[in-house]
């Protein structure tokens, strides 16, 4: 190998590089969500709580659980937060 050879190197291209294969994905993301917003017309649940009957139950429930999850987080780096320097040597 010549120096010219190693100084080009060709960066090894990844599946989420190409932006067609993003969309693909989140188009197939659609496509499920949509297909569990038609299913639960058709599917009869065994439900042990009066609320889990509601319609679209389990999509507002972890939207709900993300959202709280993301504050708490947010709240929790306050703690947690160590100043700029704290690993700089003293």
């Amino acid at each position: 190998m010549s120096e010219s050879e190693k100084e080009i190197k060709v960066e090894k291209k990844h599946f989420f590089d190409n932006p067609k294969n993003v969309k693909r994905v989140i188009h197939s993301l659609y496509g499920i969500c949509l297909l569990s917003i038609i299913a639960e017309f058709f599917i009869h649940r065994h439900v042990d709580h009066p609320w889990e009957s509601v319609f679209g139950f389990y999509g507002i429930y972890g939207f709900v659980a993300c959202v709280i999850l993301v504050l708490v987080a947010k709240e929790l780096r306050k703690i947690l937060m160590r100043g700029e320097d704290y690993y700089d040597d003293k």
